[in-house]
């Protein structure tokens, strides 16, 4: 009876809290749920965008002054901030908290450098003739594009957060578990942009 009763006080003891039946933490399977609605708002936005993209009323349409080349930098720029995540989150692992910081900051800078060229790519195309209310074609790509720079403005914000918490001594190997669930986030608007440069700066007009 004594070995039995030690024996479920170790069960006991080695039990996760946040531990689910999926075999992932309520947090991590939260982000997950989370991103599947944020699947169908991009889908419905996508969706849209294809519906309009060709209604000009008689005016310019996005298709018509897009830079293809310093949107595909651009797009690159993000993209690359993907592998610096992952670099962030195996220092992490490692212990190696010094490294987490670097590389976070590294994927927060890229992701910025991001950011400024949308802000630059709409103010040009605002002086070229291109604004929200132009014609259903520019509100179509301004919402989708404004939306998912929305997405990436707020994982700035988290990894920020995350560089200041590991400044701090809040952020150590044993809850790198944060890093890898602000990391899904960051990977999925990396994901998304892929699809959303595709559709829009790929997919010629018809």
């Amino acid at each position: 009876m004594t070995s039995m009763t030690a024996e479920a006080a170790a069960v006991s003891h080695d039990h996760d809290p946040h531990a689910t039946n999926t075999g992932i933490s309520n947090t991590k399977l939260a982000m997950w749920l989370f991103l599947s609605t944020e699947c169908l708002l991009f889908g419905g936005l996508i969706s849209t965008y294809l519906l309009y993209k060709t209604r000009g009323n008689g005016q310019v349409l996005p298709t018509d002054i897009f830079d293809i080349m310093f949107t595909s930098v651009s797009s690159f720029v993000l993209l690359a901030s993907s592998l610096t995540m992952v670099l962030a989150l195996s220092a992490a692992v490692r212990g190696d908290m010094h490294r987490t910081r670097v590389w976070l900051m590294v994927t927060a800078l890229l992701g910025a450098v991001f950011i400024g060229g949308q802000v630059y790519e709409f103010t040009s195309f605002y002086y070229e003739g291109l604004g929200y209310t132009t014609n259903p074609a520019a509100s179509a790509f301004y919402t989708l594009t404004g939306f998912h720079g929305i997405h990436v403005s707020l994982g700035l914000l988290m990894l920020m957060s995350l560089f200041v918490a590991a400044g701090q001594g809040k952020l150590t190997a044993k809850n790198h578990e944060t890093i890898e669930i602000v990391g899904l986030y960051w990977h999925f608007v990396d994901v998304v942009w892929i699809f959303i440069f595709t559709v829009i700066y790929l997919i010629p007009a018809e």
